[in-house]
């Protein structure tokens, strides 16, 4: 497995890098507000300790044994935290997911492709990837557009979290 400690992708706006656990307080309130957390299939609000939870456990998990995960995205103009982009594992389909989630005030301005596309290089240049796929509710547009726009293809209807999810894929070349 590689190492994740030099890991950081810089767009023309944007710093992408390992979650660190001072991000634990901006991914709680990006999620506290109903716009980002109406298609993550959370239901509703997440407690803080819950998100806490999901990035010690899972993100920090997945760095350590996959070598990859989601990743922090920050405004490389001021540092701020503005969302997360990347690459997941997902066991129980054997597949490599491609997620983006930003805090609304951020949406439509193309962070979610700019950031995407170097993962998903990474996947495929670095990590050897034959696929990638993208889960999304069938009412989420916008994520659904940034697949599209990213080179993804719709493939098929699939039950995730016991919802009905599109499941688009994009091959390596």
């Amino acid at each position: 497995m590689m190492s994740l400690s030099n890991f950081r992708i810089e767009t023309d706006r944007l710093i992408i890098r390992p979650f660190e656990e001072r991000d634990i307080s901006s991914s709680y309130k990006m999620n506290l507000d109903p716009e980002v957390s109406k298609y993550t299939g959370d239901g509703g609000v997440v407690s803080k300790t819950e998100i806490e939870r999901r990035i010690k456990e899972h993100v920090f998990g997945d760095y350590k044994i996959y070598g990859f995960g989601r990743f922090a995205v920050e405004l490389k103009s001021t540092g701020e935290f503005i969302g997360f982009t990347g690459l997941k594992y997902l066991d129980d389909m054997d597949e490599v997911d491609i997620g983006f989630r930003f805090m609304s005030q951020y949406w439509g301005k193309g962070y979610a492709t700019e950031s995407a596309l170097p993962c998903i290089e990474y996947g495929f240049k670095t990590l050897g990837l034959k696929s990638i796929i993208g889960l999304v509710l069938p009412e989420n547009k916008g994520s659904i557009n940034v697949l599209k726009k990213l080179g993804f293809k719709f493939e098929k209807e699939v039950m995730e979290d016991g919802e009905l999810a599109h499941k688009y894929l994009l091959l390596s070349e």
